[in-house]
């Protein structure tokens, strides 16, 4: 059975997280490239991998960096609104990421400063009683992203 062109995609419809809502519009082409390059950051990245409370570290983060990037070199064709993957991937930002790491990262950078010197970060991570709720609305956090990893795989036409 021959793969569908992406091109040929009239409109897409999905449910977006953090209360973005259900979106329904025509991509084209430039829109396609950029949930392409979107979608393959977050599925190789760590913020949609389900994690063990042994692995990784909870500063771990890169989305608003490279959303940045690919948007910039996207250009304005991706829009900015509701309805566009440009509007989309900031929501996403401001909505999802942001509060959380608002709320985390100067947390986290508290109990970081005062470290031994003879405890790697990981282990004087271990020691901060706050981690198992931060692993816990990481995880809530990983669920969301995956379903947008999961719109734009719609969006670039990707047949999963």
């Amino acid at each position: 059975m021959p793969k569908s062109d992406p091109a040929k995609i009239k409109k897409v419809s999905f449910s977006l997280p953090f209360s973005i809502g259900s979106v329904e519009w025509e991509a084209d082409p430039t829109e396609r490239r950029a949930a392409w390059s979107l979608y393959i950051e977050l599925v190789t990245c760590i913020a949609v991998q389900p994690l063990e409370v042994d692995q990784g570290m909870l500063r771990e983060d890169n989305l608003f960096p490279v959303t940045r990037q690919v948007l910039k070199e996207a250009g304005p064709d991706v829009g900015a609104s509701r309805d566009s993957v440009g509007g989309i991937a900031i929501a996403v930002l401001n909505n999802g990421l942001r509060p959380f790491l608002a709320k985390w990262h100067p947390l986290l950078q508290t109990w970081e400063a005062p470290r031994p010197p003879h405890l790697s970060l990981k282990e004087h991570e271990r020691n901060w009683s706050e981690e198992p709720k931060l692993r816990a609305e990481l995880e809530s956090l990983r669920k969301d992203l995956e379903e947008y990893a999961n719109a734009l795989a719609v969006i670039a036409g990707v047949n999963k």
